[in-house]
Formats: C-alpha cells, structure tokens, sequence
C-alpha cells in the first residue's frame, strides 16, 4: 500500500465543501482541516504508484475551489495508530 499526503490550498469561502468533495474520492482515505500554510490534509492510499497519480492528478486537481496542491510520498511507516482506541469512550 502506497501513502500519499497532499496538502491542499484551497479558495477559502469554498474550504467546506472541498474537503467533503475529497472526503468522496475513490482512494483518499481522510481528509483534515488544518492551520498554517495550507487549508486542507488529503491522505491517499493506494496499491501502486500509478494509481497516485490518477487520484492525484486526475482527481483531487479537479476539484472546484482548489489553488495548489503539493503531494509527499511515504517511504516508510514508523507507528501505526489504532483509530478505534483513539476514538473509544473508555467504556470498557
């Protein structure tokens, strides 16, 4: 499995709807809202690397309200999380 994360500037009155748009792609996986920079964290996954580019480039490009995009690649992962222990009420 291949990570991409794309950071996205995007027209700010148009930030809500473009993250939900993002949210929809085939092979993005989360999208965040964030500060600084840049407006909004795309997370791709995908099998090869192929396919970052068609999600990338022919996708998440597209998108209405996007400035710029800027894609990192992940050569490796150090911690994985588990999101259900992250999310859990503590109500064992």
């Amino acid at each position: 499995m291949i990570t991409a994360i794309v950071f996205v500037k995007a027209d700010v009155a148009r930030i809500p709807e473009v993250a939900e748009t993002l949210a929809g792609l085939d092979g993005v996986s989360e999208v965040y809202s964030v500060t600084g920079q840049i407006d909004l964290i795309a997370i791709v996954r995908v099998r090869t690397h192929d396919d970052v580019a068609t999600v990338v480039a022919d996708r998440v490009n597209k998108v209405p309200g996007i400035q710029s995009t800027e894609t990192h690649i992940a050569f490796r992962t150090y911690s994985q999380h588990d999101l259900e222990s992250a999310f859990s009420l503590g109500l064992d």
